[in-house]
């Protein structure tokens, strides 16, 4: 667990993170399972941080930092990911040259999977060839998309905004929330998190097709194309945006992968976090973080 920037001291050594990771390799077929065993025992650590180390400054804080929106306040706590502007990202310590070794390929010698970096930051375990195409199939299985959010993003102007239409889209997937319903039947708090890694999951398998449409309905004929279940994620993207060379499906692998975690402290995903500290599903948290992405100030160029 990180403050801002990850400590150094918790973090392995460059030279030795790939062969560190290894060691910390995954052994459930499913995420599911993995992340199960996982949860209590980060409960614990985060109660233990809490309770040792709950007094303790981290800071300073003047009022050019207020005045600034926060701008060089510790106020954040997460552990996915660095960016460090001499040495680029690192993803739980790794670079990217060393997620394209040690993360399983569509094919040998091809770019990294995204479905295996998504095992990778929620897990801190290098995932299995074998775990990463469970884990494609499952986000496969949870990709169609429901009549009305097409609906919804149509009856917006094809001159809107492609990250208008793009949220939209998502908030209209909300309807399909699966943490509204168990929070709204009572469940409890130790068991949030069953329900948000449904909406998770739900959320990351949908995007794509959301995505795709919207950028063939404002530059293309507006026609959807279907996911193509013989192929990962990554691959479909590119797929259903309309690009089927096998170089554009290897770059877009790539460029999944290495946008699927920015740190903690940016527009979005603080806004992500803050929306969801509310108790905000899923589908409403990252709605919000894509408004903080639409800004000029941030990612707007990302579109």
């Amino acid at each position: 667990m990180c403050f801002c920037r990850l400590d150094k001291a918790q973090q392995p050594h460059s030279n030795t993170s790939v062969r560190w990771l290894q060691m910390q390799s995954s052994t459930h077929q499913d995420l599911r399972s993995q992340l199960e065993e996982m949860i209590p025992e980060q409960q614990e650590r985060l109660k233990k941080l809490k309770s040792e180390h709950g007094k303790v400054q981290l800071g300073n804080i003047t009022v050019d930092m207020v005045i600034g929106g926060m701008r060089g306040m510790t106020g954040m706590l997460w552990e996915t990911s660095l960016l460090d502007p001499d040495e680029g990202i690192r993803f739980r310590g790794l670079s990217i040259p060393e997620c394209q070794k040690v993360l399983p390929a569509a094919k040998p010698g091809g770019e990294p999977l995204p479905e295996g970096l998504l095992w990778l930051l929620l897990t801190g375990k290098v995932p299995s060839k074998e775990q990463v195409d469970s884990l494609s199939k499952d986000l496969q299985s949870r990709a169609t998309i429901p009549d009305y959010v097409y609906k919804a993003i149509d009856a917006l102007p094809v001159t809107a905004h492609p990250m208008t239409q793009f949220t939209t889209g998502v908030m209209a997937l909300q309807v399909q929330s699966e943490f509204q319903k168990a929070y709204d039947k009572g469940i409890s708090k130790s068991k949030y998190w069953e329900p948000t890694y449904e909406d998770s999951l739900n959320l990351i398998a949908k995007v794509p097709a959301v995505a795709s449409y919207v950028y063939r309905r404002i530059y293309k004929d507006g026609k959807i194309i279907p996911v193509d279940e013989s192929l990962d994620y990554g691959a479909n993207f590119s797929h259903m945006l309309g690009f089927d060379d096998p170089k554009m499906l290897e770059l877009m692998r790539l460029y999944v992968t290495i946008h699927s975690d920015h740190e903690g402290g940016n527009v979005s995903a603080h806004t992500g976090h803050l929306v969801a500290s509310a108790l905000s599903d899923p589908f409403l948290s990252f709605a919000a973080a894509l408004n903080g992405l639409a800004g000029p100030l941030h990612g707007l160029a990302n579109q």
